[in-house]
């Protein structure tokens, strides 16, 4: 094909082709795609509180790596409460967490993002050993 020669019907087709192209793409980005390679905190009935990077995600359930379970968590910030606030600021010294270990998470679950901050500070956290 000479691109001297196209014509505005054939490049008609060429841009129809490049949307439908962009348009397909554009369908695998979902909320679950969306938090891929992220840092979050998620939060379900039977698995409890756990933070780790996102690998895998859908409606059915969740992959982490590098997961630790919060079994015990405060924010180091007193004035924020839950798990919401350890997103934000990280956690302080009375909380106890897992070792970190790949998760899979097969039931609902919900998502919060984390911080730089509290991404750190949870890495970084002692792990809490059973008695």
């Amino acid at each position: 094909m000479n691109i001297d020669n196209l014509t505005i019907g054939d490049i008609k087709k060429i841009s129809n082709l490049i949307n439908m192209q962009e348009k397909n793409v554009n369908k695998d980005n979902t909320l679950f795609s969306n938090m891929i390679g992220k840092y979050v905190i998620v939060r379900s009935r039977n698995e409890g509180i756990n933070a780790g990077t996102v690998v895998n995600a859908n409606k059915d359930g969740i992959c982490l790596k590098d997961a630790r379970r919060l079994y015990y968590h405060s924010p180091k910030d007193k004035d924020l409460s839950w798990y919401e606030g350890v997103a934000k600021v990280g956690l302080s010294i009375e909380s106890k967490i897992s070792n970190p270990s790949d998760k899979t998470i097969i039931e609902d679950y919900s998502i919060t993002e984390c911080t730089e901050e509290s991404k750190k500070s949870i890495m970084n956290y002692i792990t809490n050993h059973q008695s």
